[in-house]
């Protein structure tokens, strides 16, 4: 018996195709999602990608300058909030319930002077941060476990230094976001980082967005077979930045046209060449019977009448997790049996979303396994 906490595998058993799924949200209580209409047309301003803007932000506060089209996202208000309260001398920190929030904020803290706390959500307080802080304490950092080991919240001591050149080695099986904060950084250091990723990395799209950021503002990152390096004196310079939508979001809006019986759709403020990963999203969407095409406006997507959808039976969200649950729904809403592999980072996100996902697509009918 395969594991469902890697290992997805959906079917609608209630309809075939989008008719109309009920929801039930207790057990007296309940809502009917209607039929789409048969034509969807429109326009739609997504959000600023709360992953770039994030990476942005710290970039920002080390000498990039602020971007332009902030998210909305509270993870973004959180971090803006946090590195406005640092410029202000504050040292006690609450990250909130936000991943990269704390972790950026923790690499950032750390290589920073002086005496700081950084704590946050209960949920954040159980979500892992070892692999990070063992990474910080090779270069220097003096941290120190203000409760369970291996989790926040943490003591933050002045950063130490080490002379010459560093070679940090971190775990990379089970967050991208250690690395990404490592690198965002390691252009505000006297002397060179070299990173070196163990076990497999998950979610590589996110480190190399983070890698394209970077050298928008006019770092040097050194990609090698076994890792990533930033030389000594490799600063950031400020230059304009607008944050691109979010190809996250954009996926709601691509499973609405996949179950429309045709569709038009723009989307502003996507673009083609996106650093992105789940910007993939447009090459996956053809098998549902959605097209892409890029114009100066941004975005069009859409469907035919008549389009026949060919899904695959498998899907790897390895690399691009935060689109599993749009086509675990999208897959249950057509009646096609899928099963989506790569799942294990979504157990420690801001909530389990296995879980969240299983117990959802049950209400309604669907089998998981």
């Amino acid at each position: 018996m395969r594991n469902w906490q890697t290992d997805y595998f959906c079917m609608c058993r209630l309809h075939k195709g989008p008719a109309f799924l009920p929801t039930t949200l207790s057990s007296d209580m309940s809502r009917e999602i209607k039929k789409l209409p048969a034509s969807l047309q429109g326009r739609v301003q997504l959000p600023a990608s709360k992953s770039l803007c994030n990476r942005a932000l710290i970039i920002g506060a080390l000498g990039g300058g602020m971007p332009e089209n902030i998210s909305e996202a509270r993870d973004s208000r959180d971090l803006l909030h946090l590195l406005q309260r640092w410029e202000a001398g504050e040292t006690h920190y609450d990250a909130g319930a936000g991943g990269t929030t704390y972790r950026f904020m923790l690499a950032f803290l750390a290589t920073r002077p002086g005496r700081q706390f950084l704590t946050g959500s209960e949920r954040m307080l159980q979500r892992p941060i070892g692999p990070l802080v063992d990474a910080l304490r090779q270069m220097g950092a003096r941290l120190e476990y203000a409760g369970r080991q291996g989790y926040p919240p943490l003591h933050i001591g002045p950063f130490a230094e080490r002379a010459g050149d560093l070679v940090v080695r971190l775990s990379a099986n089970v967050s991208s976001q250690y690395l990404t904060a490592l690198l965002l950084v390691a252009p505000s250091l006297s002397v060179g980082l070299t990173l070196l990723p163990q076990g497999r990395l998950v979610s590589r799209p996110y480190v190399e967005m983070t890698v394209g950021l970077m050298r928008h503002f006019g770092a040097e990152v050194i990609e090698m077979p076994e890792g990533w390096k930033v030389p000594a004196h490799s600063a950031y310079r400020r230059r304009p930045y607008r944050v691109e939508a979010d190809w996250t979001a954009a996926s709601y809006f691509y499973a609405l046209a996949a179950l429309s019986e045709e569709a038009d759709l723009l989307l502003p403020d996507l673009h083609e060449n996106s650093l992105q990963g789940d910007s993939l999203l447009s090459e996956w969407m053809q098998a549902w019977g959605v097209e892409s095409r890029f114009e100066q406006a941004g975005l069009r997507i859409l469907k035919k009448r008549g389009a026949i959808p060919q899904p695959p039976a498998e899907m790897d969200f390895f690399h691009q997790p935060d689109l599993a649950q749009t086509f675990a729904v999208l897959a249950a809403a057509m009646g096609h049996p899928l099963r989506l592999t790569g799942l294990q980072t979504l157990r420690i996100k801001e909530t389990d979303r296995l879980t969240a996902l299983k117990n959802e697509l049950q209400k309604t009918g669907v089998q998981v396994r």
